[in-house]
């Protein structure tokens, strides 16, 4: 009974914010595209197309922590965009460009990857506020789509065609979909910030890179997402080769004192 006599006007007007869930419907139009045009057997356009979606997907987020337009519900749903242009997408386009060949074990390999994009986004959903900001738990589902978009974009430059129905891919999308589930920690680049002072040098650097990228992106995309796969590895091994070498210096020390 109280309920009913608060007045209409007080009783707060929800409402979603345009900016950042219209990039992300880009995004997931992104996402269902490659799709479409893997099922029709473009599969360099269909890498083209996941790479656009992996440059909203840092568009998003990023503009709605600017303007202060985040919200749960545009996490929600960009999550869920997330999974159809990084997970369902690429999956697709790795079966019909290289594993449909080996019958089930192409589409259950193509499975794994999608339900291991799909448990690292829930984990990460999760861990917003708990986790350190400054990397991820975890090789993100953009950058284990972008190294299989950017290694098809590469195949076709380089003068491939057809269908590439090699072993090797069954090994990579499986190592892919391993490190998005693994506790190995990536760098999130959200410490960046481009809106304040930089070296001089940060500039002119920055301009090279673009220049790189636009004499051959197909090179040099497929070698940023390869790095930064790789990167989190590397940085797990070098922490615990510091690690050891630490303990047996101090176990050095005890011994030299007694």
């Amino acid at each position: 009974m109280k309920s009913d006599t608060i007045p209409r006007k007080n009783q707060r007007k929800r409402g979603v914010y345009l900016l950042p869930n219209i990039l992300t419907t880009a995004n997931l139009f992104c996402g269902f595209y490659s799709i479409l045009a893997s099922m029709k057997g473009d599969f360099s356009l269909a890498a083209v197309v996941i790479i656009y979606a992996a440059v909203l997907d840092s568009l998003d987020g990023r503009i709605a922590r600017m303007t202060n337009t985040m919200s749960k519900f545009g996490a929600e749903y960009d999550s869920l965009a997330d999974l159809i242009a990084f997970g369902v997408a690429p999956s697709i386009l790795a079966y019909s460009w290289a594993l449909s060949g080996y019958g089930k074990w192409g589409w259950l390999v193509s499975f794994l990857f999608v339900v291991c994009g799909a448990l690292r986004l829930a984990r990460f959903n999760i861990q917003i506020g708990l986790a350190e900001s400054r990397v991820f738990n975890g090789l993100p589902i953009p950058g284990a789509a972008s190294v299989i978009a950017t290694g098809i974009m590469l195949y076709y430059y380089i003068g491939g065609t057809g269908k590439f129905p090699d072993f090797s891919v069954i090994v990579v999308i499986i190592a892919l979909a391993l490190l998005m589930v693994s506790n190995v920690k990536y760098y999130s680049f959200k410490d960046l910030n481009f809106f304040s002072r930089k070296p001089f040098m940060s500039f002119v650097l920055v301009v090279i890179i673009m220049i790189i990228v636009a004499a051959e992106p197909q090179i040099t995309l497929f070698t940023f997402a390869l790095v930064y796969a790789f990167s989190g590895p590397v940085w797990w091994y070098v922490k615990c080769f510091k690690k050891a070498a630490n303990k047996k210096t101090e176990e050095s020390l005890k011994i030299n004192n007694t």
